[in-house]
């Protein structure tokens, strides 16, 4: 079996093509660690909102029941 490249430097320049290839990759893993972390995030700040608006609309309740 004989490989492609002769050593670690000509498979990191791939004949030329290296700087692409490597910028395709780290643009590629970017992309998805963005759309696997975003999502997680948004959920976070959800959830805190809800409790926030939550213990706001029970404070608003509670002060209605004392004023009645």
């Amino acid at each position: 079996m004989k490989f492609q490249f002769e050593s670690i430097a000509d498979f990191i320049a791939m004949n030329g093509h290296g700087p692409y290839v490597w910028a395709s990759y780290a643009i590629t893993f970017a992309v998805l660690i963005f759309l696997l972390v975003s999502p997680l995030l948004q959920k976070k700040a959800f959830v805190k909102q809800q409790i926030k608006q939550q213990k706001l609309a029970q404070a608003n309740n509670s002060a209605s029941e004392l004023t009645e």
